[in-house]
């Protein structure tokens, strides 16, 4: 699993690659909540995009991002989820948390 990067303005979009579970999630954290604290977005987009697999590892990643961007009113976006990935996002309640886009 990856994660790319990319802050244009007050927007910081991370591109999530590969897969995404319990052995990879520590990592992913650490560059998003680096750059979110480095840059102070506005908005934090999470592109799914390349994400060929995920467990609740998942969920706990976009929670903890979701409680990090509350504390200074910035908002969350999840992108380019997958069919199964959507899914999980909706039983999970994500969508009452951040806007939530399908491939």
């Amino acid at each position: 699993m990856s994660v790319e990067i990319n802050v244009t303005g007050e927007v910081v979009t991370a591109y999530l690659k590969g897969e995404l579970d319990h052995h990879t999630a520590k990592a992913m954290r650490e560059a998003i909540d680096g750059a979110v604290e480095m840059n102070m977005p506005t908005l934090l987009i999470l592109d799914f995009e390349g994400v060929s697999f995920m467990d609740s590892s998942g969920i706990g990643l976009v929670m903890g991002r979701y409680r990090n961007l509350v504390k200074f009113g910035a908002q969350l976006h999840i992108t380019g989820a997958g069919p199964q990935i959507f899914r999980m996002f909706k039983l999970a309640g994500i969508e009452k948390l951040a806007k939530l886009e399908g491939r």
